[in-house]
C-alpha cells in the first residue's frame, strides 16, 4: 500500500472511530464552542432526573422516587460528581424528590431551588430535614430568575407563572437552557395550564429538545406548546410497562407526524445528549 492510500485509510478509520458511538443533530449554525454542554435524562423509572453538566459545573433537577435513590447516587458518582452547584426540586411529588434527601445527604450542594408550595408528605419533610442539617434554604422559583451555569450559556425559570393551583404538578419549575444555538426545555410535570401561562407570556418557547410534561401523559403537550417550542428531539422519561401507560398513545403520534424524534427511558435507558453550542449529538455510551 503506497503513502497516499495508507494516509487515506487511517484518515477513514480516525473518522469513523471519533463519530461512531453518537448519533449526531446539526443545526446549520456557526457557533461551537470547546466547551460541551452534557445533558443526561437518567433512567429512574417511572419518575424524572437530569443532570446537566458543563466545564466543572453542575445542576440537577430532581431525584426520581426514593427506590432509586442508591442507583441515582451511584451514577452521578460514576460521572465524578462531588459538588452540584444548583439543585432543582421541581415539585413536591415523590417520583421526582423521593430521593432527594439521600442526594442532600451525599453530596455538597451550592444552590437549591423550588416553587413556593410545602405538602405534609415524607418525601417533602426529610427533604426539608436534610437541607436544614446543610443549613440549606429553598431559593423559591421565580419567573425570569438566570442560573449562572456557564458565561455562554441563559439558563432561566420560565414557570411557574403563579403561586395557587389545584393540581401541584402545575407548580412544576420550568427551565429554559440556551447554549449557543442550541435549546432545552426541561418541564417538569407542568400541565395544560402551567402550558397555557408560558404561551401568554413573552419569553421565547422555540427549543431544539424538549423533555415532554408529567411523562408524557395527555395532560400536557398541547397542539399549542408543541407548535410554539416546536423541538427536534422530544425526551419522554417514564418507567417500563408503569400503571399510568406513560407514555400516552395520541401525544407519542403527535410527535412522530410532526418528524420528532423521540427518546424514552423505559426504552433507551439512560439517554445522554451533548451540545457544543451548535450541533447536539446523542452519546451511545
Amino acid at each position: 500500500m503506497n503513502t497516499k492510500k495508507t494516509s487515506t485509510f487511517f484518515l477513514i478509520i480516525t473518522l469513523f472511530l471519533c463519530l461512531s458511538g453518537c448519533t449526531s443533530f446539526n443545526f446549520n449554525n456557526k457557533k461551537t464552542t470547546n466547551n460541551l454542554l452534557k445533558i443526561h435524562y437518567i433512567d429512574v423509572g417511572q419518575g424524572d432526573s437530569i443532570l446537566i453538566s458543563i466545564n466543572g459545573t453542575n445542576m440537577l433537577i430532581d431525584s426520581g422516587s426514593h427506590e432509586k435513590e442508591e442507583y441515582l447516587i451511584t451514577y452521578l458518582k460514576k460521572q465524578k460528581i462531588k459538588k452540584l452547584h444548583h439543585v432543582i426540586a421541581t415539585h413536591p411529588h415523590e417520583d421526582h424528590i423521593g430521593s432527594m434527601a439521600g442526594i442532600i445527604k451525599n453530596f455538597n450542594i451550592e444552590n437549591f431551588y423550588g416553587p413556593k408550595v410545602v405538602v405534609n408528605e415524607k418525601c417533602f419533610t426529610s427533604m426539608v430535614t436534610e437541607l436544614r442539617k446543610k443549613h440549606l434554604k429553598i431559593q423559591v422559583a421565580k419567573v425570569g430568575k438566570k442560573i449562572k451555569i456557564h458565561p455562554n450559556i441563559i439558563c432561566e425559570i420560565i414557570a411557574p407563572n403563579n403561586t395557587s393551583y389545584e393540581n401541584i404538578n402545575n407548580h412544576s419549575v420550568v427551565i429554559k437552557l440556551t447554549y449557543g444555538y442550541t435549546s432545552f426545555i426541561f418541564t417538569g410535570d407542568a400541565e395544560k395550564i402551567s402550558e397555557n401561562e408560558m404561551l401568554k407570556g413573552s419569553i421565547n418557547l422555540k427549543c431544539d429538545v424538549l423533555k415532554l410534561g408529567h411523562h408524557g401523559s395527555n395532560t400536557s403537550t398541547t397542539d399549542s406548546f408543541l407548535e410554539k417550542t416546536s423541538p427536534k428531539i422530544a425526551i419522554i422519561s417514564c418507567g417500563k410497562k408503569n400503571i399510568f401507560r406513560h407514555p400516552n398513545k395520541k401525544i407519542v403520534n403527535k410527535l412522530k407526524n410532526k418528524n420528532i424524534k423521540v427518546y424514552r427511558t423505559d426504552i433507551d435507558g439512560n439517554i445522554i445528549l451533548i451540545s457544543n453550542g451548535n450541533s447536539i449529538m446523542k452519546s451511545e455510551q
